[in-house]
């Protein structure tokens, strides 16, 4: 269990977009019981039988960065999932999928835990997501909405059912399953990956290079947009967090033919109130609150 850092009243001479900082005190330990709560595992997202509604309620950026202390990386996969998701991209996704069928279904080749497949899902879309034996399981299993989104237990080489959407997210490291997606002619293809590499040994953290941008011609990219996670991303706004590395997520679209022309929408015609984001969203606001007010005030002399 952590100790609760102790936040400081926001400087006197900001301006009014970090008034938020002026209640950051009360927020942190709000923030800091969630995070011990999901760590205790007292926390409703490791209640498997509660609705998705109810397990995604009030659940922690930091379970989203981090995996859980007790994890056992060679039995487990990330507690959660492999990143944090954000619900306006979701929607434009999702956007992009109902345009393309009457009532599409979306084929989630990388399912695991069915978490990322169900935020997708809650958009309006079906979604069947792949758990695949040979992947390690996230730590929290299963974590999907029943409501939009199916586990099914078989890969994509398996997949005997026809869909319309296939959705990439994560592809294993170093393996490129693209021309297993290719031999099922999707209208839609969804790829969110990483071009980081592991420190280590050098090699790519989600598939391969080329898997995401070797598709035959008839396949038009029509949307991409990045994520970047900033280093320290929760460490530089509450110092007894552990620090993070920068990490950068893609996001890439690619239609067939006949779908060259479908509507993408652009980040500003959908940005949607804090209130109508996801839980973890708003830790992400208040962070970035302060990443801003930081280098406002570093930049007229003072030293924070």
């Amino acid at each position: 269990m952590m100790d609760k850092p102790t936040a400081n009243d926001a400087p006197q001479d900001l301006p009014e977009e970090f008034e938020r900082l002026r209640g950051m005190e009360s927020y942190t330990n709000e923030m800091f019981n969630r995070i011990v709560e999901f760590q205790e595992k007292d926390h409703p997202a490791w209640k498997t039988d509660l609705p998705f509604a109810e397990r995604v309620a009030g659940l922690p950026l930091h379970a989203l960065v981090f995996s859980n202390p007790d994890r056992d990386p060679a039995q487990y996969a990330h507690t959660v999932a492999a990143f944090y998701p954000l619900r306006d991209e979701f929607r434009r996704i999702a956007h992009c999928i109902k345009q393309i069928a009457d009532d599409p279904l979306v084929c989630d080749v990388h399912g695991r835990n069915g978490f990322i497949g169900s935020l997708l899902g809650r958009e309006g879309v079906r979604v069947a997501a792949l758990r695949d034996e040979a992947d390690r399981p996230n730590q929290i299993h299963p974590f999907n909405d029943p409501e939009c989104c199916e586990l099914r237990d078989m890969t994509i080489d398996q997949v005997d059912f026809p869909f319309d959407v296939a959705f990439s997210s994560w592809m294993p490291a170093g393996r490129n399953r693209t021309p297993a997606i290719l031999a099922h002619r999707p209208k839609l293809i969804v790829f969110i990956h990483t071009d980081h590499r592991d420190e280590v040994n050098d090699l790519p953290q989600t598939g391969t290079p080329e898997a995401f941008r070797d598709l035959p011609e008839h396949y038009r990219l029509v949307a991409e947009w990045s994520i970047t996670r900033p280093k320290d991303v929760l460490h530089e706004a509450w110092g007894d967090l552990t620090p993070s590395i920068e990490e950068v997520r893609q996001v890439r679209i690619y239609a067939d033919t006949p779908y060259h022309d479908i509507d993408i929408i652009g980040d500003s015609e959908q940005a949607l109130p804090l209130g109508k984001c996801y839980a973890w969203e708003a830790d992400l606001e208040m962070t970035l609150t302060v990443f801003s007010a930081k280098a406002y005030l570093r930049k007229r002399g003072h030293h924070v």
